[in-house]
């Protein structure tokens, strides 16, 4: 049995041992510092299981991208492609020889690097030296950069035969405009092929700074290891600056609706518009509104109209995005092309009904015993911890957001689920998109 499948089978085993332990854990407290740099670390301590979570989180998604659209992408995807003395071959044998799970995303908001590792030592320091050359030292090869815009171009290509992809991009755009938000972290054909590996070391040097930086970490690690290992992983980088704040987001294209052809026997419909940043004061009330309009699944109002009631669609949902800037209130479904037009009356019916009457006090109590008996659920392991850790630092919630987070929920009433919904969603506002086939 080699190392790698001698450390996997012990991270299963003690995750067997170790389940019963986890589900009495009480919330987790969060302790805060900062690098010598300026980072923003976040940490629980949490030694039931000899492993270590590690997120670090940049303010360097596709919002910083300006013309250069797939830039972010791009630059994050190549991190692991060479790095101080290290090919991208040896990189990845030594994270196989280690048993470690790296992880690279960009986001709309944020550029992200994990890492999970057992917290033994020999494990542990080279996969966090690995990390922090991969941060602090990329050289982005230009044999991986070639194949890498290339493959980033493949899948643009690709993203035109999905008619969910089309009609996503197609809202995304009528809603946000010239806005950040407006294109796909992808970048489109255009930008992508004027991308040169110069693009990225620029973007790296300017956004891959301590001050624009969050780590978040937990596992087994006492704290005085902990800071060191976030020195580790992000300290020697420049101080920089934090990205710049975003520009406040209005629809583009208010109360319009747009129609893509696309040949296929069913519509996909998206409504919404742009309506809230993390840390909005009215973000309770409007989870707790969406989860009975349509974020419980087939409990909830638009699915019991649409498809219950009527069964124009299969599922059918809505929900709220928040993000750095205006997130959107997306709703959307899919129906056969003959149905679009009585399903999209309904749903736009059924929204301005709830924003009109707001819900039954049976329908909260309901939602909130829903809400509040699964929450422990979404943070009984070490990866959903760290996962909320990069949330709340890269946002900035309040450090008791994990605590406070049921007593929120219960606070919510019918009163002010109502007024928060009717000053927040302007149904008549919002931008609809049609992709389907011609109605026969």
């Amino acid at each position: 049995m080699n190392h790698n499948t001698q450390a996997t089978v012990t991270v299963l085993m003690l995750l067997a041992g170790w389940l019963a332990a986890w589900s009495a854990v009480a919330v987790p407290q969060i302790e805060r510092w900062e690098t010598s740099n300026g980072g923003r670390v976040l940490y629980v301590h949490t030694p039931q299981l000899p492993i270590v979570d590690i997120r670090v989180i940049f303010d360097a998604g596709s919002a910083r991208d300006g013309a250069q659209g797939g830039l972010a992408s791009l630059t994050n995807g190549l991190l692991s492609s060479g790095a101080a003395n290290r090919g991208e071959e040896m990189i990845a044998e030594t994270v196989d020889r280690l048993g470690a799970q790296l992880g690279f995303e960009s986001l709309r908001d944020m550029a992200l690097i994990s890492l999970r590792s057992l917290s033994d030592g020999e494990l542990l320091d080279p996969a966090l030296a690995l990390v922090s050359d991969l941060i602090h030292q990329p050289f982005f090869p230009q044999s991986a950069f070639e194949r890498e815009r290339s493959r980033q171009l493949v899948g643009i290509q690709s993203q035109k035969q999905s008619p969910a992809t089309i009609a996503n991009q197609a809202f995304f755009r009528a809603l946000y405009g010239k806005h950040p938000y407006a294109e796909p972290s992808s970048g489109t054909e255009e930008s992508v092929k004027g991308l040169k590996r110069s693009d990225l070391r620029r973007f790296h040097g300017e956004y891959y700074v301590g001050k624009n930086a969050i780590v978040a970490i937990v596992g087994d690690l006492e704290r005085g290891r902990a800071k060191e290992v976030a020195e580790q992983i992000i300290g020697r980088l420049p101080s920089g600056e934090k990205a710049a704040p975003l520009q406040k987001a209005t629809i583009a294209r208010p109360g319009e609706t747009l129609y893509t052809r696309y040949p296929s026997v069913q519509s996909h419909l998206l409504m919404g518009h742009p309506v809230l940043r993390r840390g909005d004061p009215d973000y309770f009330d409007l989870y707790v509104g969406n989860h009975m309009l349509g974020g419980s699944g087939l409990t909830s109002k638009i699915s019991e109209e649409l498809r219950e009631a009527r069964g124009l669609a299969y599922s059918a949902y809505s929900y709220f995005s928040p993000m750095r800037g205006e997130g959107p209130f997306k709703a959307g479904l899919q129906t056969k092309n003959e149905n679009r037009d009585e399903a999209l009356e309904v749903l736009r019916e059924t929204i301005t009904r709830f924003v009109t009457l707001g819900p039954t006090a049976e329908m909260l109590e309901r939602s909130k015993k829903n809400i509040t008996g699964g929450f422990p659920l979404r943070i009984d392991s070490n990866k959903k911890i760290v996962e909320y850790l990069g949330m709340i630092g890269f946002y900035g919630l309040p450090a008791d957001y994990l605590n406070t987070f049921n007593r929120n929920v219960e606070q919510t009433t019918v009163e002010s689920i109502q007024d928060a919904f009717k000053r927040r969603l302007h149904p008549t506002a919002m931008v609809t998109i049609v992709v389907g086939g011609p109605v026969n």
